[in-house]
């Protein structure tokens, strides 16, 4: 690797708008993001799965689909 040209590789801090805080490591020394795993609702098992707009039911009423 050639001297002087690559970035320091420290300690750094991942800090969630939810109040989660992740150490780990990286070029940058302090992160801050809106969502992370401990907040999002997929990850945490609140995910809503919404029809909008009864999308399905016009998709079938288009092709005549009963069911």
């Amino acid at each position: 690797m050639k001297e002087g040209i690559h970035p320091e590789y420290k300690a750094a801090t991942i800090a969630c708008a939810c109040g989660n805080v992740v150490e780990t490591r990286s070029t940058v020394q302090k992160i801050h993001v809106e969502i992370c795993s401990q907040c999002h609702p997929f990850f945490t098992g609140k995910q809503k799965f919404v029809d909008s707009a009864g999308r399905v039911e016009k998709f079938k009423r288009k092709y005549g689909i009963k069911g």
